[in-house]
């Protein structure tokens, strides 16, 4: 059984490098299930819509999740109601549309994965408290009881906060990762218990960018020139950006964790 979970999808680069890549990728890993988070998946970078999940449905990912821009694009908040496999944070408010976790079946029909979508609180916009409801809902979604599989992506600013949250779910669930900042980093791994995590699976766009928006405007930003402009996504060619989980059927841990880092600038 193997879990292919991809970093922020960003932009119409993003876009078009899963449209492309994600098929034969699925294939040639013989991959059971998909994850994407797409809360950067729009034209500009800020939200999604629901012309974009179906798309991203359409091309093989079995669940969405997010996070702080779920709700960028205002049609989303009808459609996260009817739609259980576009996830928001759980964390949020409560009474916000959607769903923070959900319990799927794999594409072979085989396995329960269940899947939590949580938002850190560090630098991030006000939630509620992010280890307490992992901490619920680590009691409602078990391991072996009532899923086969389970993975958390933890969307926050701070190592420190998701390395914690790792260790927290380590020997509970199948694996976290973190995403958010747009860079993967260099410690993807099996914690001692049997969770495989990364801290940051990093972004699906183009990477000679600055966090996937155009490296030029973003350096005038910087610089407060006059010129500059709002941020927009660079369009160069996309790089896809994630881990695949091997797992282990018996007791539904990581057996072999890899980085995928496929085309774009990225892959170079």
């Amino acid at each position: 059984m193997k879990l292919l979970i991809l970093g922020d999808v960003m932009g119409t680069s993003g876009r078009e490098a899963l449209k492309t890549k994600l098929p034969k990728i699925i294939t040639e890993y013989k991959i059971d299930f998909v994850i994407a988070n797409g809360e950067n998946a729009a034209e500009d970078g800020r939200g999604i819509t629901k012309q974009i999940a179906e798309e991203f449905f359409f091309k093989g990912v079995d669940v969405i999740t997010s996070g702080n821009h779920i709700w960028d694009k205002k049609e989303i908040t009808g459609y996260i109601d009817k739609e259980n496999r576009l996830l928001r944070p759980a964390n949020l408010a409560e009474g916000s549309p959607g769903k923070g976790y959900e319990i799927y079946i794999s594409k072979n029909k085989k396995y329960k994965i269940g899947v939590i979508n949580l938002m850190g609180n560090v630098f991030m916009r006000k939630t509620n408290d992010v280890f307490q409801t992992a901490k619920n809902i680590s009691k409602k979604l078990i391991l072996k009881k009532n899923v086969d599989f389970l993975v958390i992506d933890f969307h926050g600013e701070i190592t420190s906060e998701k390395m914690a949250m790792g260790h927290f779910f380590d020997g509970l669930c199948t694996c976290v990762v973190g995403t958010h900042t747009h860079v993967p980093t260099a410690d993807t791994r099996i914690l001692e218990k049997g969770t495989a995590y990364q801290t940051d699976i990093g972004m699906c766009g183009d990477y000679n960018s600055v966090i996937g928006m155009n490296k030029e405007n973003s350096v005038k930003r910087f610089l407060k020139d006059k010129n500059a402009i709002n941020h927009f996504p660079a369009e160069g060619e996309g790089t896809l950006s994630g881990i695949i989980v091997e797992t282990d059927l018996k007791t539904g841990l990581a057996k072999k964790v890899i980085r995928l880092i496929d085309g774009g600038s990225l892959a170079k």
